[in-house]
């Protein structure tokens, strides 16, 4: 399923326009966008030229700034030195091969993290039914407890059946309390 693309506009004072939502949005929200799984194209408001990368590399710069981590230098002067179009190709497709491969890794992280998790709670699992079926009555067989009280039930109703049934207690007619 395609997600439908944000068009935000960029005007010649550097302001940003998100023509999905009305609205003018900073970097921040650009940003917020796509790790939401927007797919984002942003454009020149005058020419119509994509600035799309332009863009996506600023967010970059200034997520990084002030922060000890980030692309390293080395790799920074590369992409600097990658004037010509062949050299530019190449480290693109190096640096989308490398974020594919990564994200390969992680996924296969997870996963073989979940099977871990899964592993580990097998155990405890047999274990749980085991226990469970342990305490169940087995299909068609009640439990010992169980039948051992249907067993005095049936014993104290055959006694209260066995029993003569007690006649009303008589009052004895004629003595009546005597008034003081």
């Amino acid at each position: 399923m395609k997600t439908e693309t944000v068009t935000i506009r960029k005007y010649g004072n550097r302001r940003l326009y998100d023509t999905s939502s009305s609205r003018y949005v900073n970097l921040e929200d650009i940003a917020g966008l796509i790790r939401k799984g927007a797919d984002v194209k942003v454009v020149d408001a005058r020419s119509g030229e994509d600035l799309t990368r332009v863009v996506l590399t600023q967010i970059i710069t200034e997520d990084v700034k002030g922060q000890p981590s980030g692309l390293p230098l080395e790799l920074l002067k590369q992409i600097i030195l990658a004037s010509d179009h062949a050299r530019q190709e190449f480290l693109a497709w190096y640096l989308r091969t490398t974020f594919e491969t990564y994200h390969k890794v992680q996924e296969s992280f997870q996963s073989r993290l979940t099977d871990v998790g899964s592993a580990a709670f097998a155990p405890l699992q047999r274990i749980g039914g085991m226990i469970a079926s342990a305490l169940a009555p087995q299909e068609g067989q009640p439990s010992g407890e169980v039948e051992q009280l249907r067993r005095r039930v049936a014993e104290l109703e055959a006694e209260l059946r066995s029993r003569p049934t007690p006649k009303p207690a008589r009052k004895s007619p004629g003595k009546r309390p005597r008034a003081q």
